[in-house]
């Protein structure tokens, strides 16, 4: 009897670890949306965001805004699963000496994502809104100088 309850043990862990497993690598698979290339041409400039696929379990992205010949900010992106936790991870050229800062998932579905960090001085809360049409909301938000501040950016895939 003894030794059908271990093997009925072993097999609980085995599946268990198992189902973990393809969890952690499945909780990406819900931005798979973000692959691709999202563009805004406006009057003030070119935004631009490419995502690729890196692995199972990370997304890169560079964003750029683009006026004339200048490039007016240029940032690096991981869209990276931990564990259980999706996390965005944002490095701005230039700030913060170069070194990325992580913004923790707080929302996740097939239509949009929502990472936030309180400590970031600005913005505390990045948005991406899956759209119709092929379009792609980016909505950063927080306090600015002690008032609360949002900027959304509309873009459409190439």
């Amino acid at each position: 009897m003894s030794q059908k309850i271990t093997l009925i043990a072993l097999i609980i862990a085995f599946v268990s670890c198992q189902k973990k497993e393809t969890v952690e690598k499945d909780k990406i698979k819900i931005a798979d949306w973000l692959i691709g290339n999202w563009e805004n041409t406006s009057t003030e400039g070119i935004l631009a965001e490419n995502w690729q696929k890196l692995n199972d379990s990370t997304f890169s992205a560079s964003s750029y805004f683009i006026k004339g010949k200048d490039t007016l900010h240029f940032e690096n992106i991981v869209l990276a699963q931990k564990g259980e936790t999706l996390t965005y991870f944002a490095t701005v050229k230039g700030q913060n000496e170069d070194k990325a800062i992580d913004f923790p998932s707080t929302a996740e579905s097939d239509k949009q994502l929502v990472f936030e960090n309180a400590k970031h001085d600005y913005p505390q809360k990045i948005t991406y809104t899956k759209g119709a049409n092929n379009t792609l909301t980016a909505e950063i938000s927080g306090k600015l100088n002690g008032k609360l501040s949002s900027e959304k950016f509309v873009m459409v895939k190439k």
